[in-house]
């Protein structure tokens, strides 16, 4: 299972700090999803080989509007392993999903941002995951909580009746607020999603990184098609 983070300079920890804690707490990997504008500077792979854990390189693009969020995805698509969009509007969340240079709509139920059936579908079709913030359920309080509840309920409904692709994350920014995946499993259940539901949203993201490796690497052609050397059984 893999864990989505913002480290330094988006969040209070860095990446080496956070890849140590996640290896503790039984992840396989992180991702480091920091925003645009807040880029982390990291050798992915000294860091993972000194914790055995997987390092994934991502952002997470924060833009005002489609337009400028295009820009964006097409800036970083051929560098980073994993590119999310930060939704919360009806413009951005239908951007993202009708995108598929994007790999996840980061925080949909965010702001006044809404998830319906014509999303769901555009998600499907240009295989976005949708995202389960758990964060708000964790550090939130109040009515803010309480609203988190719902809308990650309303969220669970739709993909479920659509069979929509997503992934689960509690969007630490601080290594302090990393919870093992046994604790994200507890919560989902007290809130109403299923361990396995939990468990296959956190596996999600390694199996983006997986598939974008294979993807951008040299031997890719399309899928089911790679360069390659082979034998003839003689």
């Amino acid at each position: 299972m893999y864990e989505a983070v913002h480290a330094h300079p988006d969040g209070e920890s860095t990446v080496a700090r956070f890849a140590k804690t996640a290896a503790d707490y039984g992840y396989e990997g992180v991702v480091v999803r920091n925003h645009s504008s807040a880029r982390a500077s990291y050798d992915a792979d000294r860091i993972g080989e000194e914790y055995g854990i997987d390092v994934v390189s991502g952002v997470e693009i924060r833009a005002e509007n489609p337009q400028q969020a295009s820009g964006a995805v097409g800036n970083f698509r051929t560098d980073e392993t994993i590119v999310a969009v930060e939704g919360g509007t009806t413009a951005l969340n239908r951007f993202a999903v009708e995108n598929d240079k994007v790999d996840v709509l980061a925080g949909p139920m965010a702001r006044e941002g809404d998830v319906n059936h014509v999303v769901a579908k555009a998600a499907i079709d240009n295989g976005v995951r949708l995202e389960f913030d758990l964060g708000s359920v964790l550090r939130d309080h109040g009515g803010r909580r309480v609203r988190a509840i719902q809308d990650l309920g309303k969220l669970e409904e739709i993909v479920d009746y659509y069979d929509a692709p997503y992934v689960v994350s509690a969007t630490p920014r601080s290594h302090l607020e990393l919870r093992a995946p046994r604790e994200l499993v507890a919560l989902g259940e007290t809130i109403g999603l299923s361990a396995s539901f939990v468990e296959a949203g956190l596996e999600e993201w390694g199996m983006l990184a997986e598939r974008n490796r294979c993807v951008q690497s040299d031997s890719f052609i399309e899928p089911g098609v790679e360069r390659g050397r082979y034998e003839e059984n003689r």
